[in-house]
């Protein structure tokens, strides 16, 4: 795997980001713009699907990354479950609702492959590459000072 030096490099970033995009695009032109307790929660959970990924990776250690990434996962689930509640509301026809399905469940699955990536990798992240690398032996080839 390449090197990724930026979250917005990342594929489930970029996936959560257009998931939010699609998102503004149901709020404007939908009735769901008007259910504002259910627009404001829909508007946290796919923010916080973005976001999570974001925040994990620049925590620069792959524990914390993958627990966000867990997080980020759970609220994609819940994003996808708002679905539903949109789709039973009449806000949106089942035609959105399949293509917006897929996209979320696509992004639930490829965050979980990331996941088990990161699980198998020895790799422990940005933030341990210091400690890593002091904790080799030090060896000199001092010699003996004489008078």
């Amino acid at each position: 795997m390449a090197t990724i030096h930026r979250f917005e490099d990342l594929e489930i970033w970029q996936l959560a980001f257009h998931q939010t995009k699609d998102f503004d695009l149901l709020v404007e032109t939908t009735p769901l713009a008007k259910d504002y307790e259910l627009r404001n929660q829909m508007n946290a959970s796919s923010g916080s699907v973005m976001d999570c990924i974001a925040e994990g990776f620049e925590r620069s250690g792959n524990s914390e990354f993958k627990n966000m990434l867990v997080i980020a996962k759970g609220s994609n689930g819940e994003f996808r479950s708002q679905l539903y509640r949109c789709l039973n509301r009449k806000h949106i026809i089942q035609e959105n609702f399949n293509e917006l399905y897929l996209k979320n469940d696509m992004l639930g699955r490829k965050i979980m492959t990331f996941i088990q990536y990161l699980q198998k990798t020895e790799y422990k992240g940005q933030r341990y590459k210091k400690e890593e690398s002091s904790n080799q032996p030090q060896t000199s080839n001092l010699k003996p000072q004489t008078k």
